[in-house]
């Protein structure tokens, strides 16, 4: 049914992208004088009135989560293919974080120090709540295998 726990889950881990795509993830600080923070949103960097648009994968991995969330959430009829979807919503948000790393420390601009705002710790506690709602999921498909069997 759509009121279980494993839909409270779900909506959660759907308001946590959902801020973390509209919020900066972070700034790039830099040691020269004189040069201009630049803040790293999931979309674009901006500098002043610049706009970067080369971190469009962050951007694209964390949007993909957001269907497949709203997916899983109606699917609770068919709780197998529910749990691939939240599987699938698993990788997608280790992708963004890994993406993230690469982007916000590897591929730095060149003399920026990279500062992360709390806002991109939340792709972290949507994989959470994907984690709770998978494991919520298979547990009712347990349960309902086994009250399948005593009859």
């Amino acid at each position: 049914m759509i009121q279980r726990i494993q839909t409270v889950y779900l909506v959660l881990a759907l308001i946590a992208t959902v801020l973390c795509l509209v919020n900066p993830l972070g700034i790039y600080h830099f040691e020269q004088l004189g040069a201009p923070d630049v803040t790293l949103y999931n979309l674009f960097m901006q500098c002043g009135e610049e706009k970067s648009f080369a971190v469009w994968a962050l951007f694209a991995l964390l949007l993909m989560t957001c269907p497949l969330t709203i997916l899983a959430i109606f699917l609770f009829k068919n709780r197998k293919f529910q749990a691939r979807v939240c599987a699938y919503n698993i990788l997608l948000c280790l992708a963004w974080i890994a993406v993230l790393v690469i982007y916000g420390y590897v591929n730095k601009p060149e003399g920026g120090q990279f500062t992360p705002s709390l806002w991109a710790a939340l792709p972290g506690v949507a994989l959470i709540f994907h984690v709770l709602a998978r494991k919520a999921i298979i547990h009712d498909e347990k349960l309902v295998r086994a009250a399948d069997r005593i009859r």
